[in-house]
């Protein structure tokens, strides 16, 4: 089984996983052309409950503009990272990321082919969620074989789904319109956050919520299923349907995330690996790790990119530039080992 470096206190984790997010979200509120100091801040935020005077404009910029993306780069960056620390555990394998079943490459042949016909954005979200759904049973349904299926067989068609969709990404933007669709569709391949309303939120945020949740609840699971599978049987647990269980949830995370935000890449790879660093590799606290560290880096890094220049950086360029190096640090300083 699994062995754990430590036991994380439950104040380390209430830290990671609640206070560190949240300061996070009340300082980045105020930050942008319209800045606002932390007190300002928090004035507007609980003026509906204190019914003290706010500058009209500040009160704008916070609850119509600023609010909904950070809620949505919180939950995309716990989602994803609690999906990404799943797919390790599930498959024992620290390169697996929430796309590793194809979803994300699905979601975005989804969304794509809505936007080369013109569709709205609800529309784009609904086509990115199904069509990213519709991946991950595809891939399930061919890995199955004599009515089992084994963890190569579900990397092994998650490869083949995603580089299918990929190619047919590929073969819609090459009959999209260069002038007008073209850049549209590229954009929105890169991902960013600036798409986010309370609407995009009723839609997706139940499917991240739901998801995270049940991986939430069963990640001590994820300590046996890591084991062989004779192993992990020999312990009274039906394999099969918790392993349906994770992947339906990851999966669903995934197209949630990028139906709403487009691709996002890195963070459910790279959190992981710094919530093992922090508390072993024990699933139990790897988890609830991830989800808060991954909301905290997300909120900082749509922050960085939306106030950094005056065009907003896509937020999938900022990841993979600041993902990749600390990546090779982390390896360079565990030698690629989880022990």
């Amino acid at each position: 089984m699994t062995k754990s470096k430590k036991k994380i206190p439950t104040a380390v984790l209430t830290v990671l996983l609640i206070v560190l997010p949240v300061a996070a979200a009340i300082v980045c509120l105020g930050i942008g052309r319209y800045s606002l100091s932390v007190g300002e801040t928090i004035n507007v935020l609980f003026s509906g409950i204190t019914d003290n005077e706010v500058d009209p404009t500040g009160y704008t910029v916070i609850f119509n503009v600023r609010l909904p993306r950070i809620i949505l780069a919180a939950l995309v960056g716990a989602g994803l990272s609690c999906a990404g620390a799943a797919f390790q555990g599930l498959f024992s394998n620290p390169l697996a990321t929430p796309d590793t079943l194809g979803v994300a490459s699905g979601a975005s042949f989804g969304a794509v082919l809505i936007l080369l016909i013109g569709g709205g954005m609800i529309m784009v979200q609904f086509s990115a969620l199904a069509f990213g759904l519709l991946s991950c049973f595809i891939t399930y349904t061919m890995s199955r074989k004599n009515g089992k299926s084994s963890i190569v067989m579900i990397v092994l068609a998650g490869m083949v789904i995603s580089a299918v969709f990929e190619a047919l990404v590929s073969l819609l933007k090459y009959v999209a319109d260069p002038e007008e669709e073209l850049p549209v569709i590229t954009y929105w391949l890169m991902g960013s956050m600036s798409r986010s309303t309370y609407d995009n939120l009723l839609m997706g945020a139940p499917f991240i919520l739901i998801g995270t949740i049940v991986i939430f609840a069963l990640r001590w699971r994820l300590n046996i299923l890591s084991l062989n599978d004779d192993e992990a049987s020999s312990l009274g647990m039906n394999i099969q349907v918790m392993r349906l269980i994770f992947i339906g949830a990851s999966s669903m995370i995934t197209a949630s995330c990028v139906s709403m935000c487009g691709q996002v890449g890195w963070v459910g790879l790279l959190v992981p690996h710094i919530a093992r660093m922090i508390g072993g590799n024990n699933n139990c606290s790897v988890i609830p790790i991830s989800a808060g560290l991954g909301a905290f880096l997300m909120i900082i890094m749509d922050t960085f990119a939306r106030s950094a220049t005056a065009a907003e950086i896509p937020i999938s360029i900022l990841t993979a530039i600041i993902g990749a190096p600390v990546f090779i640090i982390l390896l360079r300083k565990t030698g690629g080992s989880w022990t």
